[in-house]
């Protein structure tokens, strides 16, 4: 049997349920879960919808069927496996789940972006995913060898980790030289941070509303860490550091994009990250007059995930702080995440 938490009803808590174990079909490999990180985006899944601003909700409910398993920042080890899977054993090593799987057939498929096909069929968002204590993977290409990397970190890379990796390489190609702003501390903001200093020296800016988060990030390498709630944080900013080369927003509500991107040098540009909501309006020629990009960047390919666990894999970057709680407390945790208590990354064990 499976014992899995699952979304019974939008917007209510998660409920404990066992499914026999599925016959498995052609190609599929059954991971045996070991952890599996709590992501600020499954919070969206569960309440299914995400705000765009002004009353103004975008309905994702469509997609999956209830009852649904969420979760995927996945690793474990192999359990059993499908006809015609050749190369991989049962058990003993740990492997990294790649989660944002596509249809394998468009051309985005084909040039190495499943993770922008429209024809999305991402573990835990529209597939069972692994807040269960086990979880099915439908090929073995999506198992990055993760041996080496302590389990209760490793699969926080295949979100967290790649969201910030994927995102850090666009900013970074703007930021030649100027300092890069980071919007947002959480896990994902933490993940950002260590990668930055591990693949340039660019001077890193931390802004985020929390006073314990800010003294975390410089105790980690930020040169600053400032309030953007406060009413002298921009000048402060301006005095201190100049303007900003480029600025990766992590939270994606309206009032931290309208700080990230008035942060900005010419030539500057955003990347946005988080699904918070919200909207926001900047006259049109400041787009020409400043050079200002606004680009949008949406987890990572395969390719950066086997690159960012590489990586790690060669102990060049640290881990971020971890909390582990078992998967029957998965209630507990998804709530601390949504009030913000949460330093770091939050991980359920089965």
């Amino acid at each position: 049997m499976i014992r899995r938490q699952v979304l019974v009803n939008y917007g209510a808590s998660l409920e404990a349920i066992e499914t026999p174990v599925p016959q498995l079909k052609d190609g599929e490999v059954l991971l045996k879960v070991s952890h599996c990180g709590l992501c600020h985006s499954d919070l969206h899944l569960i309440e299914g919808h995400f705000d765009l601003g002004d009353g103004r909700k975008l309905d994702i409910r469509d997609g999956r069927q209830l009852p649904f398993t969420p979760g995927h920042e996945i690793c474990g080890t192999i359990e059993g496996h499908g006809p015609s899977v050749m190369g991989i054993a049962k058990g003993g090593k740990l492997y990294a789940v790649y989660p944002w799987i596509g249809c394998g057939a468009c051309w985005r498929c084909e040039r190495g972006e499943e993770h922008l096909c429209d024809e999305m069929s991402h573990i835990g968002i529209h597939r069972d995913g692994g807040f269960a204590s086990h979880v099915v993977v439908p090929h073995p290409r999506y198992l990055i060898d993760a041996e080496g990397i302590e389990p209760e970190i490793a699969g926080t890379y295949m979100c967290s980790g790649l969201t910030a990796y994927s995102a850090l390489r666009k900013a970074l190609a703007d930021a030649n030289q100027g300092p890069l702003l980071i919007m947002g501390f959480g896990g994902v903001g933490f993940m950002a941070l260590e990668l930055a200093q591990s693949l340039s020296n660019r001077d890193v800016v931390v802004a985020d509303l929390d006073e314990k988060k800010r003294e975390a990030a410089e105790a980690r390498g930020a040169v600053l860490a400032i309030d953007p709630s406060s009413a002298e944080s921009r000048r402060m900013l301006k005095n201190a550091m100049g303007r900003m080369a480029a600025a990766i927003d992590f939270v994606g509500s309206s009032s931290s994009l309208e700080f990230a991107q008035s942060t900005l040098g010419r030539g500057g540009s955003v990347v946005v990250v988080g699904l918070m909501g919200g909207g926001i309006s900047l006259g049109v020629p400041m787009f020409p007059l400043r050079q200002l990009s606004i680009v949008g960047s949406f987890v990572g390919s395969l390719l950066e995930a086997r690159a960012l666990i590489g990586l790690v894999r060669q102990k060049s970057v640290r881990p971020i702080p971890v909390t582990v709680m078992p998967l029957a407390a998965a209630n507990e945790a998804i709530m601390a995440l949504r009030e913000g208590r949460v330093l770091g990354r939050t991980v359920l064990r089965p």
